[in-house]
């Protein structure tokens, strides 16, 4: 299983009496307004020791530092890694040795996320590899020295993102390395010692897999085994989409692969895992949360792609209109209280809490969060995982967070009662709780809640807004054309036209930027419902959902197919895609 995350860089300085908690404090406040690594900070106004800030970092990450200044790599281990992908991957062979009668050569790398540049020095000299963590100035410097400055400057001067981040070979290049891989079956139950079944073409299919989902701008990857083939498909902007087919033969040691980058148990195949795979892709870093499930055809292998820095993009660029955005804006200022935000799996519930966490963070808040898993690492904000074989659930460490002092409180999911009442007791005792609720509209989390047990006059005391979401698909703006459509068309959504004309709006052609589908990107569809007198006493009577859409419309909330109409006629996105994503069977 992959590993849980430890302390931040700052909070294991703090431990370690390198600096004060006040000085953290500073620092975060400093990074937040300037958008400089609190690590940066500490180094350049704080004269923190280098050093120490790696050496937390390498510990962050199971991980040993190195200072290249004092530790010079061996001519014998320079020669086993090539130039080129010492110089891609920012990588630096330090010394080869021997560990329980087996090679083992150390490189020192500056980013200990890139997993892909493990694999591509392992591919090249053949032999197991001890990662350690040193400075990116330090490895570009022992770059220089020891392969040249020829070679550091061809490839700092590559341009294209195939050099910057490994070999990118399309999907297209992969069929030639199912060729280069044969087609002999493979016992993989041996793989997690010898990694036989994972070297050479396995390695570069399944790097060629992940990274063309991520220049596809997919969410998730599927890998699918058949009867006769393993098919692959990359979910973009919410649809699968096929974009080949690889002979069954591949099927297990492709498997393998990935459940060795997401450390899994390889020699399990009868029940499910789950894994994560830290990649750094043209510079930005991705997270890959990887489940594996046993089917009749073998093992399907799914990942969400989690990109670490959609989080940051903040709550403005989410799609909601002006109007919307500063009700939202109220909200989560609040003292205290119980926000939800609600929608299916996949509606960008996560990216809306972490955007107004990002929003409302600040040096003088305590912000808390546990979830299920963690999915991104916000800065100043203290993290808990969900750890249900250890006894740590959504409850239980809500009851921990009571008595660590915090102001605002988030909770990935609330799921069943306890947690329910947790989350409703917390926002009662002066704090701010952001959640999420698996409903299809904003007033059906009033009755969600009922439906766990909560009492209505709780949820009428706490609950001071809903949000319900939804993802749909954006025009493309590299080939979308405007035309005449008839009213009659928007009837459904609740358009009421004026006068006898055709209704202006746009579509996609389809070109080649959006893969001839007219669509490129997503914009949220929103319907934000907030709480006054009436509502909170419709609440307490358990009126029906109809009662209480009514109240809350009478005070200005936009249902989700009126924010998607608002949205069709500014051209943003069309009719289709509309009912394509918030129309349900019966509403």
């Amino acid at each position: 299983m992959a590993q849980m995350m430890r302390r931040d860089v700052g909070e294991l300085l703090v431990q370690g009496k390198v600096i004060t908690q006040e000085q953290l404090a500073q620092a975060r406040e400093a990074s937040q307004k300037s958008g400089v690594p609190v690590e940066d900070v500490l180094e350049q106004q704080y004269q923190v020791d280098g050093y120490k800030i790696l050496q937390a970092r390498a510990y962050q990450h199971n991980m040993r530092a190195v200072d290249l200044s004092k530790t010079a790599p061996e001519p014998s281990a320079i020669n086993l890694v090539p130039a080129a992908v010492a110089q891609r991957h920012k990588v630096v062979p330090v010394t080869r040795l021997t560990q329980n009668g087996q090679d083992v050569l150390v490189v020192a790398l500056a980013d200990p996320s890139n997993v892909m540049a493990i694999d591509d020095v392992q591919a090249a000299c053949r032999l197991k590899i001890q990662p350690v963590l040193a400075s990116a100035f330090q490895v570009d410097e022992a770059i220089k020295k020891n392969y040249g400055e020829a070679s550091a400057t061809n490839g700092a001067s590559a341009s294209a993102p195939a050099k910057a981040e490994g070999p990118s070979i399309g999907l297209a290049g992969i069929n030639s390395l199912v060729n280069d891989y044969g087609g002999a079956e493979v016992d993989t139950t041996e793989a997690a010692d010898n990694d036989e079944t994972v070297q050479g073409p396995i390695i570069r299919i399944a790097h060629a897999v992940v990274q063309e989902a991520v220049k596809a701008g997919a969410s998730d990857i599927h890998i699918e085994p058949g009867a006769r083939h393993v098919r692959i498909r990359y979910r973009i902007d919410g649809v699968l989409n096929e974009v080949m087919q690889l002979p069954k033969h591949i099927h297990p040691p492709l498997v393998s692969r990935f459940k060795i980058m997401g450390e899994m148990n390889i020699a399990e195949r009868r029940v499910p895992q789950d894994g994560r795979i830290g990649i750094n892709y043209q510079g930005k870093d991705y997270d890959l949360r990887v489940s594996c499930l046993p089917t009749l055809n073998g093992e399907k292998i799914v990942m969400r792609i989690l990109d670490k820095g959609s989080v940051m993009i903040g709550l403005n660029r989410l799609g909601f209109f002006p109007d919307t955005m500063s009700q939202l804006e109220r909200l989560v200022m609040q003292p205290n209280g119980m926000f939800l935000v609600t929608g299916p799996t996949g509606a960008g519930k996560t990216t809306t809490l972490y955007s107004a966490l990002h929003r409302i963070n600040s040096v003088e808040r305590n912000i808390m969060t546990v979830e299920d898993p963690v999915e991104y690492q916000l800065p100043g904000v203290s993290q808990v995982a969900v750890n249900r074989k250890a006894g740590l659930t959504f409850a239980t460490a809500l009851r921990s967070f009571m008595r660590q002092d915090p102001d605002i409180i988030m909770v990935g999911e609330i799921r069943d009662l306890e947690t329910a009442e947790m989350a409703i007791q917390a926002s009662l005792t002066g704090h701010l709780v952001l959640s999420t609720l698996h409903t299809n509209d904003a007033p059906s989390s009033v009755t969600r809640l009922v439906d766990m047990g909560v009492e209505p006059f709780l949820v009428s005391a706490t609950l001071i807004g809903a949000l319900a979401q939804r993802l749909g698909r954006r025009v493309c703006d590299n080939c979308k054309e405007q035309y005449e459509a008839d009213p009659a068309d928007l009837l459904e959504l609740g358009y009421k036209h004026e006068g006898s004309g055709m209704v202006t709006l746009t579509r996609g052609r389809g070109c080649e930027t959006c893969n001839h589908k007219g669509y490129k990107g997503r914009i949220g569809i929103y319907e934000l419902m907030l709480t006054d007198e009436e509502v909170s006493e419709l609440i307490v009577r358990r009126a029906p959902v109809n009662e209480l859409r009514r109240a809350a419309m009478a005070i200005g909330m936009k249902t989700l197919k009126e924010d998607g109409l608002r949205k069709v006629l500014a051209g943003i996105t069309t009719i289709e895609e509309i009912q394509r994503v918030v129309f349900t069977a019966g509403h």
